[in-house]
């Protein structure tokens, strides 16, 4: 299954993401882990995003969509890849979709983790970072809102809503309803 996961910040796509790779048996591909390893391996991409984020500056969207295309194209990623992280915005999703028609591919699916807005606030002040402020948080889900939520609309017909309140067992078991029954109708 080609998957991407789709939700606020502190809705769960990371722990999600690595439960429902195991069990699909496709790679859980995160941009975070991706820019930590290209930064840690010395790649070219690598040093350049170093570069960027020592000045403070975002990673352009054209240095995270080669790092993702070099890594879709690895081969454990041939038979599908459960996406974290990307596309941030409609401009990323053409790419990804372009990315796939190379090799004739579509999405399977787009996996929204859906959670109020006050629940993901206080689940991310439970957990003490020193980034974590309510201020901070509220400002990263503005940004969501902003650039990521419109992916919804863009794929409207691939979007499977998942409650993403509850125990994490529980959240995956209807992420893997969800995705059993679109597998069902196909």
């Amino acid at each position: 299954m080609r998957l991407v996961l789709v939700g606020p910040p502190g809705a769960g796509k990371g722990t999600q993401a690595e439960v429902l790779s195991r069990k699909l048996g496709v790679p859980h591909i995160s941009t975070g882990d991706l820019f930590r390893s290209h930064i840690s391996n010395q790649t070219e991409l690598g040093l350049e995003v170093q570069s960027i984020l020592d000045e403070g500056a975002l990673v352009p969207d054209s240095i995270t969509n080669e790092m993702v295309r070099k890594r879709l194209a690895e081969s454990d990623a041939t038979d599908g890849f459960l996406l974290d992280g990307f596309p941030r915005n409609v401009a990323q999703a053409d790419k990804l979709g372009e990315f796939l028609a190379v090799d004739e591919h579509d999405l399977d699916a787009v996996l929204e983790f859906r959670v109020d807005e006050d629940v993901v606030v206080e689940r991310l002040l439970a957990r003490g970072r020193t980034d974590d402020k309510e201020e901070v948080i509220r400002h990263r889900q503005q940004v969501y809102r902003n650039e990521t939520a419109p992916l919804l609309s863009y794929y409207a017909e691939k979007v499977i809503s998942i409650d993403a309140v509850g125990e994490i067992d529980e959240i995956s078991e209807r992420a893997l309803a969800a995705l059993n029954s679109l597998r069902d109708e196909k």
